[in-house]
């Protein structure tokens, strides 16, 4: 049942690989990287003791040097220290411009590695090989890579596209539970803001899909790629369409950077925010009650959260004001109008936002 998406972005476009026990395919997939110049995988301290050796057997075996960089891992390494360090790394291990870095794990992993792969001698060829369920769904497509600043998320980066992605399901049968429902969030966005069916698959088969079954891991991971691959392509530097993609994400930064990113994971401050983009979609008639409802009923029955415990609303305001995506100092969010279509609405009056942050 293994598949492959395509991203066509012209000369950029590349192909994703999702299956299941598909690692032994990958060396045949690595043609394309130049085996004279040294390489560099890049991975946690977590998930390179669990499969940073044979990760690295299966690189060498298709002939490429390869040289080793372990980060800490955890949303609190993704800072410009990290990357600095990185950078180090990277030099005294001898990559040069002919090099590749092969980023192996989650997303923090994916964006650090990307990012440094985007700005390492002004760009060198990089691999994503996502092993959570977040970065097999989401943050390993599309090209987004950077880091955080103590101000907010990724407010330092680049769209720069991998060359491959490699995504076999059985990694996340390792993965802590906590981090699976984080990739769950995101799989629910996708079912929000672009597919009914997807939402509807989620909704009846719930204990399987918490149980890790392969065979539905593969479709909602599959799924969720072809809609990211067609909004990339349409939309690669996120001018309009792109930014659908961010549903629950403005007020989830929020409530992330407010808690020093030690609460919340990515995705469950994603969850929270599904919820109160959602409300405030309700409060304003965007979306019916009924919609409204089932949004908020399947993020609870997936066990990711609700609120965002006591953190001041007039706070989350003001750290919403710094996102990126905002214009001209205007809150800009993407809000459901039903289930499967979403909209990116400007200008939200900061009051309407503090009225349903209850």
């Amino acid at each position: 049942m293994n598949r492959v998406i395509n991203v066509d972005l012209g000369e950029q476009s590349y192909n994703i690989h999702i299956g299941k026990e598909c690692l032994p395919s990958l060396a045949g997939l690595l043609a394309g990287v130049p085996r004279g110049s040294r390489s560099i995988l890049v991975s946690d301290d977590i998930v390179f003791r669990l499969y940073g050796e044979q990760f690295y057997e299966i690189l060498q075996s298709a002939g490429l040097k390869i040289e080793v960089a372990v980060l800490a891992g955890g949303e609190s390494c993704k800072n410009l220290e990290t990357l600095g360090w990185l950078y180090e790394q990277m030099i005294s291990k001898g990559l040069d411009r002919q090099s590749t870095v092969f980023a192996l794990g989650g997303g923090v992993v994916g964006d650090i590695a990307g990012f440094a792969a985007a700005s390492f001698m002004r760009g060198i060829g990089y691999i994503q090989l996502p092993t959570s369920l977040l970065a097999q769904v989401d943050s390993s497509v599309g090209g987004k890579t950077g880091v955080n600043l103590s101000l907010g998320k990724n407010l330092v980066g680049a769209f720069y596209q991998p060359s491959l992605v490699f995504a076999d399901v059985n990694l996340l049968n390792t993965l802590a539970e906590k981090e699976y429902q984080t990739g769950l969030a995101e799989v629910i966005k996708y079912g929000v803001i672009w597919d009914s069916k997807l939402f509807d698959y989620l909704e009846t088969n719930i204990e399987s899909i918490k149980a890790r079954d392969m065979d539905c891991l593969i479709h909602i991971i599959s799924r969720c790629c072809e809609i990211k691959a067609e909004i990339v392509a349409q939309d690669e530097k996120e001018k309009g369409l792109r930014a659908l993609l961010n549903l629950g994400h403005t007020f989830g930064h929020a409530f992330e950077a407010l808690t020093e990113y030690k609460k919340f994971t990515h995705g469950q401050a994603v969850a929270i925010g599904m919820v109160y983009a959602t409300r405030l979609a309700a409060a304003t008639d965007m979306i019916n009650e009924q919609d409204a409802k089932r949004v908020t009923d399947l993020i609870k029955n997936y066990g990711l959260p609700l609120h965002y415990g006591d953190i001041r609303p007039s706070e989350i305001v003001a750290r919403m004001h710094l996102d990126k995506k905002n214009t001209g100092g205007k809150i800009t969010l993407v809000l459901p109008a039903a289930i499967g279509r979403s909209e990116i609405v400007g200008e939200i009056d900061p009051a309407q936002i503090e009225a349903i942050l209850i």
